[in-house]
């Protein structure tokens, strides 16, 4: 029988792992299965560029890079994995057997209970068809747009309505904007960016009351205030799209739990990129943690897929330096690391100007994540900085681990590579 690599997941890092095995000369049999009915797109450009009419959604479909020669199975759900025998469920009862497979399937949009979903004028935004729909309400409807919650998809939805003309509002729980990153003086900031482009932030509070009403949305709000809109936006996070392996004997809470190489614990043959990933980054610590960010499901997919093919003994620890961004208000907004583990703080550039501030995120004297304002060359540097430190950390920390007998490399069973 030929061999088969098959992909869960037609988002970027299942198309970039596809790219990366033929790059490695892998000349088996290649299947991609999607859920979604489109080819791999570009996610950050669901909010700005498609809610504000500048693109359309054919214009955010990511370039093929190298010749694939895969089957692509477009608008399928895998429905469940059964491991020891190689085999992915799809629906209809049809089964493909594969010889190494990745998953990346990515996350999805988190619901609130109690919001009115069957409202179409309430949504979410995960998908280009979340965005369509969600463009359309937009320009058909009248009121504010408002968005409850405070991570960087409630903001980047705020601008985007106040970049068209459009009232917003943003009700977040906390008691600030993008709370998860360490420090009142980063999400003060923000908030302060959004309110004087003319979006009301609410904090410390919930809907506790949905009143649809003919030309809008009434929120009752447990701080007693009520907030009326013509579009509701819910953005309170998101979960990892995994439920599809119950009962496969992974470890699916938050993510499938991998090694550093990006295995999946509990089953062979198997590696997980992406969003859907929780796994140990060594250049930090040895804690498993999810990553959702574009360019690590870039680079994961091309990781996993490499580490796939060597096989689990031979593999390479997957240790990246995450990098992100968000643009809000034309203000550009990029970090690097993990500032989430910083127990203290140091302005590295520019502390009396916004527009041009670093700030470093320090923990036992050492960097750990940075973050800057509309100042791409001072990031270069700092991220050069950010990543000799974090790798020179890295390499003492684990040449203080006790080492192990190397088994014999071993590559994945089957697969033939030119």
């Amino acid at each position: 029988m030929a061999e088969r690599i098959v992909i869960v997941g037609a988002g970027p890092a299942g198309l970039r792992a596809a790219e990366r095995l033929r790059e490695l000369n892998y000349d088996g049999e290649l299947v991609i299965v999607g859920e979604e009915p489109y080819r791999p797109y570009h996610r950050p450009g669901l909010i700005k560029p498609l809610l504000t009419g500048r693109m359309r959604p054919r214009d955010l479909r990511l370039p093929v890079l190298t010749t694939l020669d895969a089957v692509w199975r477009y608008n399928t759900r895998a429905s469940h994995l059964e491991p020891d025998e190689h085999l992915l469920h799809l629906p209809g009862g049809e089964e493909i057997r594969y010889d190494g497979l990745i998953v990346a399937t990515g996350a999805q949009a988190r619901h609130l209970p109690g919001a009115p979903r069957h409202d179409p004028r309430v949504h979410v935004l995960r998908t280009v068809a979340d965005a369509v729909a969600l463009q359309k309400t937009m320009t058909r409807s009248r009121g504010p747009v408002a968005v409850i919650g405070g991570g960087f998809v409630a903001c980047e939805v705020a601008s985007a309505a106040r970049s068209i003309g459009r009232d917003a509002t943003i009700v977040v729980r906390g008691s600030s904007l993008l709370r998860h990153v360490p420090g009142e003086d980063f999400s003060s900031t923000v908030q302060a960016l959004h309110e004087a482009n003319g979006v009301q932030v609410v904090t410390n509070a919930a809907v506790h009351h949905w009143v649809p009403q003919p030309d809008g949305i009434a929120m009752h709000l447990t701080t007693g205030q009520v907030v009326f809109a013509g579009c509701v936006v819910l953005a309170v996070g998101s979960v990892p799209a995994v439920s599809w392996l119950r009962g496969s004997g992974m470890i699916i809470d938050d993510g499938v739990m991998c090694g550093p190489t990006c295995h999946a614990i509990g089953v062979r043959d198997v590696v997980v990129a992406g969003d859907a990933a929780r796994w140990p980054n060594l250049r930090f610590d040895s804690a498993p943690r999810r990553v959702e960010h574009w360019l690590n499901a870039v680079e994961m997919g091309r990781a996993a897929a490499a580490n796939l093919l060597a096989g689990q003994e031979s593999a390479k620890p997957y240790t990246p330096l995450p990098r992100f961004w968000t643009e809000q208000h034309g203000m550009r907004i990029q970090g690097a690391g993990t500032p989430a583990l910083a127990k203290d703080r140091i302005q590295l550039a520019s502390p009396a100007m916004v527009g041009r501030r670093v700030t470093g995120y320090v923990t036992n004297g050492s960097l750990v994540g940075i973050i800057g304002w509309d100042t791409p060359p001072a990031m270069l540097k700092w991220t050069k900085e950010l990543d000799e430190q974090t790798t020179k950390a890295m390499r003492l920390r684990l040449s203080h681990r006790p080492r192990s007998r190397t088994p014999a490399p071993r590559t994945l069973p089957g697969v033939r590579m030119n």
